[in-house]
């Protein structure tokens, strides 16, 4: 299977990637992310809000790997939301990162100003200094309020997707608009129970491979982009090793039968709209 996805807009996405929430420690980040690059990957997913933008640009900058050959994703975060905040916010994701433009530049959350950081990322599109824009956990009442006024359409949605949470309200709308799924917590924030269900058990028996590759195949077969992430090196390598196996048509539909019907992490809209857009977020050296 081709390991890029065509987006909406012409770029291509590689299919796995790193992603590095929750990756504090800027040492372990850059290490990581150079790690990953040397293993293969080609898809860098970070955020204003992970604190860790100048930690990647390290990392990639420390890795020999062409700049070009990476496709790297960062967030804008609510309380940098508007046109003007926005354009300003932009321009530090740029320096903190200092790896020339970003590929893919993402809203994190549907709350506040969204209509006036669109506006914001479209001129950076304009300018060149962004290539590619879309959003992160926007549901489809929200993807239809932006989409009414935006003249670059999002070309991904990125949302929490998994085994047991497949999105079932959102993952039509997306396919019909040509808006890439692309899942964090791709492995249900590496659920046991999850790891341990016996459509996944034995699909990995029967490839002699493991849960976790399983699962990220699964994700590969139906069409996403998952970014896992890991700071160990061997999971790092064996995350992406899931190019030479596929899943059977019967193994397939066995992990889909494991959709539930509810999400693992939420929060009530009302207390996203409320806190998101007033939360500044510090940033680490």
């Amino acid at each position: 299977m081709n390991a890029n996805i065509v987006l909406n807009d012409g770029a291509a996405i590689p299919r796995t990637g790193l992603g590095v929430f929750l990756v504090t420690d800027t040492a372990v980040c850059e290490s990581s992310v150079t790690t990953a690059l040397d293993a293969g990957y080609r898809l860098i997913d970070t955020a204003n809000a992970y604190r860790n933008e100048r930690a990647v640009g390290r990392g990639i900058r420390a890795s020999g790997v062409d700049r070009e050959e990476i496709f790297l994703t960062t967030k804008l975060w609510p309380g940098d939301y508007g046109a003007r905040k926005s354009a300003d916010a932009i321009r530090g994701a740029l320096e903190r990162l200092d790896c020339g433009h970003i590929d893919l530049l993402l809203l994190h959350q549907p709350a506040g100003d969204v209509l006036g950081a669109w506006k914001a990322m479209e001129d950076a599109v304009d300018s060149g200094t962004v290539r590619s824009i879309g959003v992160s956990n926007f549901d489809v009442s929200d993807l239809d309020r932006l989409l009414a006024s935006a003249r670059i359409r999002p070309v991904v949605d990125q949302i929490e997707l998994h085994p047991y949470w497949q999105q079932p309200a959102l993952l039509p709308y997306l396919a019909e608009n040509e808006i890439v799924a692309q899942a964090w917590y791709p492995l249900g924030h590496g659920s046991k129970r999850l790891l341990g269900e016996p459509a996944i058990v034995e699909a990995s028996a029967a490839h002699g491979r493991s849960a976790v590759q399983v699962v990220l195949r699964w994700h590969r077969q139906r069409g996403f982009v998952a970014i896992p992430k890991s700071t160990n090196p061997a999971h790092i390598a064996s995350n992406i090793d899931i190019d030479d196996f596929a899943l059977t048509d019967e193994q397939m539909a066995a992990i889909d039968a494991l959709g539930g019907n509810r999400p693992m992490v939420r929060m009530p809209r009302w207390l996203m709209s409320a806190v998101m857009p007033r939360f500044r977020i510090p940033q680490l050296p």
